[in-house]
């Protein structure tokens, strides 16, 4: 990334400042805003995130925020409250509380001297989310949004119940927050109220994943703040950002078709981060768009190009031998006019006995049937990639032995998919309750297998997400399972695999027994969304710059870290697993003298067939110190089920220097749901 030095505003910040909302708590931000605004003001820009303003997230910040606001904009980033060093408790995602507090510190920032009067709200996954949200709620001052890694759906395109259902990933996310909502403000920044506000958070944020469970199915709770129920609400123009190894794909293509606001969409190569820190790369020049999208919306510069050139940039992604970490994934830059877009055409492909048939040929094959071991979905990665290698799918030969496959013969020419594909697929099972998941990979000559999409369904859900039903054993049924959005280019000689299995351990939490599936092929089919391969044109080819940024605050690396994914299997007691190691070691931050420790660790098992004995664990440990100060939280969660029930165990340790300060446990079960 290149480092600018020379911005047209020279900026000033504002380390802490407090904002007292209506229920009188007060709120923590950083603020970046042009010298001189109080003579020229300028529109507002906030981030509001649960992350910690001034240590876990300060050097990202100092790269975007800066940069910003050396563009003439008032830079906020907001701890929500209960977080970093705002007062209150966190209780949970997106509650109305969060929402109004947002819209306080907007109307606050719209009302402030140096502000024009004229805001935007940008973020990544928490931030964009609440974006959204906030943008369906029609703030007066609010005039753009830009959202990245977000979603318009909380239940079905989120971290919690993908195609109904149960990921791991909602263990994963459930115990991350569970130890950041235990974490205590910075003392230099509350002074002696520290110890009373994190005792507060201890005792008040509760277990978040007890909440998720109790609601398996799409209610009120997943409802409220899934903007998709009514897209119309949204009136303000929005920039939607995503990546092929992010979870959130998906979303940018339903905004594109769900608003009726002026928007732009781009999809890149990336995982679960902004795209000038883009990895896999490349990375391009997003700031510069975002200050340009900025500028149109918030600035009236209509002239500047930033509504010009195609609705979606997408990077179509050219065929890679299977890796479960990239550090660029070869490709180019495409667009399209609008989306849904006029030149992606569906193509039906009926399924034969093991084949995938040229469009418009039809066989007569007989029903396959298939009922998948635990492991498949020890290669599978992460649900979203958070660029914590290796946590991307490996080569899918090690899991198709578990799976029916379907394949097709080799291409005779190349081949562009843009689009969700979407397996339409006759069934019977033998168990009231099912699953089934879906992966198309690339096959190269060699038999490397690349998983290029993958889509999962309850299968109980088939009347909607919202009203489950028990299957009855022996009937046919018919399933749509839409896999992720891809853009994807397959070479001559290449060829494509659908693979089908009834579980995908630990990727979705397994049903509650073994399921057989049948498949008749003859009436099931695979449809993939074919762009022509015809040359761009020129309006339609995105150009990006080189990634911009201001200097990164300086962070030095005090205890190595250790990131790693190990599978391993015991042929003694047939059992396996999958231990995830992120350590981020100790880093140390000059400027505030204070040492930081982030370490999480997740394993998840099985022995042989026995489905009760599948288990996610998932252990974090962070600290912070300072001097004399020194505080530190571990938490440890544990998930387990029966056919009947999820069982949570939960523990929480405070300890301030060597006393504890504070323990908590949690001991509970819930009912499943038709899961």
């Amino acid at each position: 990334m290149q480092t600018v030095t020379s911005l047209p505003y020279e900026v000033e910040e504002t380390e802490n400042l407090w904002i007292t909302v209506s229920d009188g708590t007060r709120l923590a931000a950083r603020l970046w805003k042009p010298v001189g605004s109080e003579q020229q003001p300028v529109p507002g820009i906030v981030e509001a995130i649960p992350y910690r303003k001034r240590d876990l997230t300060a050097q990202r910040d100092s790269v975007h925020h800066p940069y910003m606001a050396g563009h003439g904009y008032a830079c906020l980033r907001l701890d929500l409250r209960g977080s970093g060093d705002s007062e209150g408790v966190l209780e949970d995602e997106y509650l109305e509380r969060e929402l109004q507090d947002i819209e306080e510190v907007l109307q606050w920032l719209a009302d402030q001297p140096w502000c024009s009067g004229r805001t935007g709200i940008m973020g990544i996954s928490w931030g964009g989310f609440n974006g959204l949200q906030v943008a369906a709620r029609r703030p007066k001052s609010l005039g753009a949004v830009v959202t990245v890694a977000s979603t318009d759906d909380r239940y079905a395109d989120d971290v919690h119940y993908m195609g109904g259902l149960l990921l791991t990933d909602n263990l994963s996310w459930a115990s991350t927050m569970f130890a950041y909502t235990s974490c205590p403000p910075d003392p230099e920044v509350v002074g002696d109220a520290w110890q009373d506000m994190w005792r507060e958070r201890i005792e008040g944020s509760g277990l978040w994943l007890e909440k998720w469970l109790q609601h398996q199915r799409r209610d009120d709770y997943w409802k409220h703040g899934s903007i998709n129920e009514n897209f119309d609400d949204v009136e303000v123009p929005v920039f939607a950002v995503s990546g092929w190894a992010d979870g959130y794909s998906n979303s940018v293509f339903r905004l594109l078709e769900g608003l009726n606001t002026p928007t732009r969409g781009l999809i890149g190569p990336w995982s679960h981060k902004y795209p000038h820190q883009g990895e896999p790369g490349p990375a391009i020049g997003w700031l510069q768009e975002v200050v340009a999208w900025w500028d149109y919306w918030l600035k009236d510069k209509t002239g500047n190009g930033a509504m010009d050139g195609p609705e979606l940039s997408i990077w179509m992604q050219d065929s890679i031998e299977p890796a479960t970490a990239y550090s660029e994934r070869p490709g180019r830059w495409v667009g399209e006019p609008s989306w849904p877009s006029p030149r992606i055409k569906e193509v039906r492909h009926q399924l034969g006995r093991h084949s995938i048939l040229p469009a418009g040929s039809q066989e007569n094959s007989p029903p396959v049937s298939i009922s998948s071991p635990l492991s498949v979905g020890l290669y599978g990665g992460k649900w979203c990639s958070y660029n914590a290698p290796p946590d991307l799918p490996y080569d899918q030969r090690e899991e198709d032995g578990g799976a029916m496959i379907f394949t097709t013969d080799p291409l005779e020419e190349p081949l562009e998919l843009l689009g969700a594909p979407v397996a339409e697929l006759t069934f019977q099972v033998d168990r009231p309750v099912a699953q089934v998941a879906v992966r198309l990979s690339d096959v190269a000559p060699d038999d490397a297998a690349t998983r290029v999409s993958y889509g999962v369904a309850n299968l109980n859900h088939l009347q909607g997400h919202d009203s489950p039903e028990l299957l009855e054993p022996g009937k046919k049924y018919t399933v749509r399972v839409q896999l992720n959005g891809m853009a994807q280019s397959f070479p001559a000689g290449h060829r494509l695999r659908l693979s089908v299995s009834t579980s995908y351990w630990p990727v979705t939490w397994p049903s509650p027994e073994p399921v057989r599936l049948t498949i008749h092929p003859q009436e099931s089919a695979l449809l993939l969304p074919e762009r022509p391969t015809t040359e761009e044109a020129p309006s339609l080819t995105p150009e990006f710059g080189e990634p911009e940024g201001t200097e990164a605050l300086t962070v030095d690396q005090v205890v190595p870290g250790d990131l790693d994914w190990k599978v391993s299997r015991s042929l003694v007691d047939l059992s396996g697993q999958l231990e995830v190691v992120k350590d981020l070691g100790v880093v140390h931050l000059p400027d505030i003298d204070l040492n930081v420790t982030r370490r999480a660790t997740e394993t998840y098992s099985f022995v042989g067939r026995d489905y009760d004995s599948v288990r996610g664990e998932t252990d974090w440990t962070m600290g912070f110190s300072r001097g004399d100060w020194e505080v530190e939280i571990r938490t440890r969660t544990v998930l387990t089920s029966t056919p009947t029930d999820f069982h949570i165990y939960a523990e929480l340790d405070a300890y301030e220097g060597q006393r504890r300060f504070a323990a908590k446990t949690w001991e509970t079960s819930l009912p499943r749901d038709h899961l």
